[in-house]
């Protein structure tokens, strides 16, 4: 079972950010959604809405189906049971609008090893509609900690610079929903501040999130929505 409520136990701090400002409000909805694997039934009758400027916080013990909730929301897993809507519209009847409007950031890097740094964040932002320029580029990489690398192949840069790259296509895209599966994993306490004041400047700019995370971060100055999987 799942049940979405507001969370006000969360000590948020203001961000220090600011990104580009949405045009419109959307929202996404989720209308008793169901899912299993291998036969077992993960979670069911899941209903939540979240609008624009909102964050939604997805909690649960381990194999209650975080991740698996955070795939079919970005089209990656079939909807075996309920809808999602996108401004009132399911995801499936406008695949390629939702998907531009999306940018999901997974437990993997997903950048091409044999391309450089540059070459991947513009291919991520042409996926979105999006061309940022070099400068754009340099002052990012610069924010992530990995300033004058934009030239340099992937596959010579360490794990936690590999990380680093990944969250800078956050700062670059112009998606209105962000879907993060345990971002804040293996980073320093800087790293996670920066994160938390990237998403904090995308919820201002009248963006949203779906975030899952072991962590307790502060996010801005609205508190989360809470989803509680198995609860």
């Amino acid at each position: 079972m799942g049940a979405c409520w507001q969370r006000r136990d969360l000590k948020l701090q203001p961000s220090n950010l600011r990104l580009h400002r949405l045009k419109t409000a959307p929202t996404l909805t989720f209308s008793q959604l169901g899912c299993s694997r291998g036969g077992r039934q993960l979670f069911t009758g899941v209903d939540c809405v979240l609008e624009a400027g909102r964050w939604l916080y997805v909690a649960g013990a381990n194999g209650v189906g975080k991740t698996s909730l955070l795939r079919i929301v970005c089209g990656l897993a079939p909807i075996e049971a309920g809808q999602i809507l996108w401004n009132g519209v399911s995801i499936h009847a406008q695949r390629d609008a939702y998907h531009q409007d999306l940018c999901y950031l997974g437990h993997l890097n997903a950048l091409q090893e044999s391309i450089s740094v540059r070459e991947n964040l513009a291919f991520t932002a042409a996926l979105g509609g999006f061309a940022p320029s070099s400068t754009q580029v340099q002052e990012v990489l610069a924010r992530f900690g990995v300033g004058g690398r934009e030239q340099q192949l992937v596959r010579h840069l360490s794990q936690g610079q590999k990380r680093r790259v990944a969250l800078s296509r956050l700062a670059l895209s112009r998606a209105r929903l962000w879907v993060l599966d345990e971002p804040f994993v293996a980073m320093d306490e800087v790293g996670v501040r920066m994160l938390a004041n990237l998403i904090a400047a995308h919820l201002e700019g009248g963006g949203m999130a779906v975030v899952t995370s072991h962590q307790q971060v502060a996010i801005g100055s609205i508190p989360a929505q809470l989803l509680e999987l198995g609860a």
